[in-house]
């Protein structure tokens, strides 16, 4: 079945949430064909969700299954526009429930009057209101116009969602995003925002060789963004939500992802990444600075990094986007050398698997496993060390936990696993497209250490809960996943599978 693709964006972590939550949002956008990256968003209410607390997520992805494995560095790879496109899924939704209500009421007759400005039919947009009212991130009001567009085939080729909006901690903003489909093998996005303090972004990506028919696929990838809502509670598998700091992160970056096809199931990728990052004092008066409890800490202050790394990915899934049945294994290794373009250094090797086990036709057994360790790390930023926190696999980088918010865990080595149990139920048509709800009980275990002899399996962190998805087979999943561990109830959401 052919790919659709519409790139995820990043998460940014609200101000002064600890262990990191997130509000309930639902998506229904399309997204590309492989592995998800940072599909984040600050947290909105969209006309009657519940917000529980700030969320955070993770990465954008190059070309073939071991996508997000060759977009490096944690945070670094978050995408601007991140809450953009939480926003865009759950307005997105609303419009679409709407639209589904009209049409309950008379599906032989076309909507007027204001209900049609909200029937994807008949609308020239979507004029969706944006209320954000976590208490963490302060009140963010504005209004969010999404207009879509469909292909012959008709699915959604095109997503231009422009907003504007004021937030208590930053001002005013406004942003414009565009994702573009203009094949199945083809996609790019443009995204761009700015607020009154503080905040910017600037996210621009080619992708060409989604199908991997031919013997090669690119990706070029340019970036900058600036956020005011960094979070970081020390080093160590057992630090505690009184350690958390804020600090202001400022990332530009250059890459090209250059992967080799020898088939549909088996890719080798490499990826050049040059990259200047700069860790400030914090903004948020709620979080003590980064540099008053951590004045020594690598990685604060101005770091200019090429970092490379090759991926090897053996991939037998049915489906890119919603698996039922297949495996996917990608082993990776990167490294980071001081020189003349790189001010940091280190090393990192490890491996990332995935199994999808049909059980019944409704039921899907979803395993996953990653291992991440550091050869050489005492040069290494603290943004760039292994992690466990959130709710998204990134290969080769962040893992989830979903008891707690992105990155909760750092240090040099991390381990994570999964297991969830996939539950296809209610249908119902909307937007000409069927979709269906997917509950999605889930157990997750996580665990970061130092020792390279320390054992991955020993005093992990758990998190247990379930999952709820709105699925629209083959390229769109939007969730919202709830999550309980000795923190007590997280809240996430976004695009596509966890993993």
């Amino acid at each position: 079945m052919p790919p659709s693709a519409v790139p995820r964006l990043p998460s940014r972590p609200v101000p002064h949430a600890p262990e990191g939550t997130s509000c309930i949002e639902v998506a229904v956008v399309p997204r590309s064909p492989q592995h998800a990256q940072r599909v984040d968003d600050r947290g909105s209410i969209l006309s009657g969700a519940a917000c529980f607390a700030p969320r955070a997520s993770a990465a954008a992805e190059p070309v073939g299954d071991i996508a997000d494995a060759v977009r490096g560095g944690h945070r670094r790879n978050r995408r601007p526009g991140g809450h953009g496109i939480g926003r865009i899924a759950a307005c997105l939704a609303l419009g679409l429930a709407l639209a589904a209500t009209a049409r309950a009421d008379d599906p032989q007759t076309p909507p007027s009057g204001i209900a049609r400005w909200f029937d994807p039919d008949t609308a020239p947009f979507l004029p969706i209101p944006e209320i954000d009212t976590s208490p963490f991130s302060g009140l963010t009001v504005g209004l969010l116009p999404v207009m879509l567009s469909n292909n012959a085939d008709g699915q959604i080729d095109r997503i231009n969602a422009p907003d504007i909006f004021h937030t208590q901690y930053f001002g005013w903003g406004a942003r414009w995003r565009t994702f573009r489909n203009p094949s199945d093998d083809e996609k790019w996005s443009v995204i761009g925002g700015l607020k009154e303090r503080t905040e910017s972004e600037f996210d621009a990506e080619y992708d060409l060789g989604l199908l991997r028919a031919t013997r090669w696929s690119w990706t070029a990838h340019l970036m900058y963004d600036r956020s005011g809502t960094g979070r970081f509670f020390g080093l160590g598998n057992d630090t505690t939500r009184f350690g958390a700091t804020n600090y202001v992160d400022t990332q530009s970056r250059a890459e090209l992802t250059v992967a080799r096809n020898f088939g549909p199931m088996l890719q080798l990728a490499y990826t050049a990444r040059l990259s200047a990052v700069e860790i400030e004092p914090g903004v948020l008066r709620e979080l003590p600075s980064i540099e008053r409890y951590y004045p020594n800490l690598p990685g604060l202050g101005e770091t200019h990094e090429l970092q490379q790394r090759v991926v090897l990915g053996y991939d037998t899934r049915d489906a890119p986007t919603i698996p039922r049945q297949g495996v996917r294994v990608a082993a990776f290794a990167g490294i980071s050398r001081r020189g003349l373009v790189s001010s940091a250094s280190y090393s990192f090797v490890g491996i990332d698997a995935s199994l999808y086990q049909p059980i019944s036709r409704t039921v899907t057994l979803a395993l996953h496993g990653a291992w991440r360790v550091m050869p050489s790390y005492a040069a290494a930023p603290f943004w760039a060390l292994s992690s466990v926190g959130g709710d998204r696999s990134v290969v080769a980088e962040d893992q989830p936990l979903r008891a707690y918010g992105e990155r909760r865990f750092t240090d040099r080595n991390a381990f994570s696993s999964t297991v969830e149990l996939r539950l296809r139920t209610l249908t119902m048509h909307l937007f000409a497209t069927d979709l269906y709800v997917e509950p999605a009980p889930f157990l997750d275990l996580g665990k970061v250490y130092t020792r390279m002899s320390g054992s991955p399996l020993a005093h992990p962190h758990f998190a247990g809960g379930i999952g709820f998805r709105i699925v629209a087979s083959p390229f769109i999943v939007g969730y919202v996943d709830l999550g309980y561990g000795k923190s007590g109830l997280v809240v996430f959401s976004g695009i596509n599978y966890p993993f």
